[in-house]
């Protein structure tokens, strides 16, 4: 068979069948009287060959050995190819999220698209002051994605980034809550716990709903976050992991202000009051969880808390009924102002 019939019906181009010849890869087996390329049944198998291995992604070089060496293994050259190809798959879906970022911040300019490319730059730096930096730069009017912030937020370990992260998100506008929610429901909790303090900065009946399911995290760091943001909110369903917030000495000197702040509204003060006289009920011999709880009841509204700080300054425990006494005073002159 000629060379032009073996290209039509292979899809190989002469050309290139004539470099395959040059590299001695897929040599005709004969020539004709006037000297054209003559293939065989068996060189076209071969060319089959060849373009399978081809589509792998192997180069002509890789080819040739892999047909002429009897001992040429395929395993590590398959292996070292998927690797190839995943590191340019990662590389292709880094340069589509990084083109989508910058078609989600709607740029109205080349500025803009700079603008977006050398944040995301900034945020990938593997300095914790570079991304803090990048975060607080000035903004130039070019809108940031919410996506892009969310991402960052989710990712971001360095206490001092985080913190800036979430102050740009909270202030990005609309599709902050929706954008960072994903993460609150992670099998990470390192990413739930970030969610959450994100969220927690974020105002709207969204962000309260958010929290109110992170209330029943598995993790006590997310819950205990979770409740001081919905406490500060006014939501009453915080109140006892807010108290057990008090008990375990976790975070308790904020738990017991929102106590307090929650307090205030009658239809709650007393229904937080006996839920903290109950916990000194429980733990009549742990000193230092009696002690929280007597200072705790120093955030509480005098009416409601006097009466059991006298009873507490009687108690055995006498560091207890010393701080008690000493609350007593200072409610009292509270109430006297």
């Amino acid at each position: 068979m000629l060379i032009g019939e073996v290209a039509r019906r292979s899809g190989v181009s002469t050309r290139m069948l004539r470099h395959y010849d040059s590299l001695g890869l897929v040599r005709p087996t004969g020539r004709t009287v006037g000297g054209y390329r003559e293939y065989s049944a068996e060189d076209i198998r071969r060319i089959y060959h060849v373009e399978s291995l081809r589509s792998l992604g192997l180069s002509l070089r890789q080819i040739g050995r892999a047909l002429e060496d009897p001992a040429f293994a395929p395993s590590a050259l398959v292996g070292d190819l998927i690797r190839r190809t995943e590191d340019r798959l990662k590389r292709e879906q880094e340069l589509l999220d990084r083109l989508r970022t910058v078609d989600a911040s709607v740029p109205s300019g080349w500025q803009g698209v700079l603008r977006i490319v050398e944040l995301l730059h900034g945020l990938n730096s593997p300095s914790a002051a570079r991304r803090q930096q990048a975060v607080l730069a000035p903004a130039e009017d070019v809108p940031v994605p919410t996506e892009l912030l969310a991402g960052a937020v989710l990712a971001e370990s360095d206490p001092n980034v985080a913190g800036a992260l979430r102050w740009a998100l909270a202030r990005a506008g609309g599709g902050g809550v929706a954008s960072v929610a994903s993460g609150v429901y992670s099998e990470d909790v390192d990413i739930r716990r970030r969610a959450v303090l994100a969220i927690a900065e974020m105002p709207g009946d969204e962000a309260t709903a958010v929290l109110a399911d992170a209330l029943g995290d598995s993790d006590k760091t997310v819950r205990r976050h979770a409740a001081l943001a919905l406490g500060a909110r006014g939501a009453t369903a915080a109140v006892p992991t807010l108290v057990g917030m008090v008990v375990e000495g976790a975070i308790d000197v904020e738990a017991a202000e929102v106590l307090g702040a929650l307090s205030l509204d009658p239809g709650y003060g007393d229904r937080i009051m006996s839920a903290l006289v109950d916990e000194l009920a429980a733990h009549p011999a742990d000193s230092a969880v009696r002690i929280r709880l007597t200072q705790a009841l120093a955030e509480m509204p005098a009416t409601i808390a006097q009466g059991v700080l006298r009873q507490l300054a009687h108690d055995d425990d006498r560091a207890v009924a010393l701080i008690a006494s000493a609350l007593v005073g200072v409610l009292e002159e509270r109430s006297d102002g």
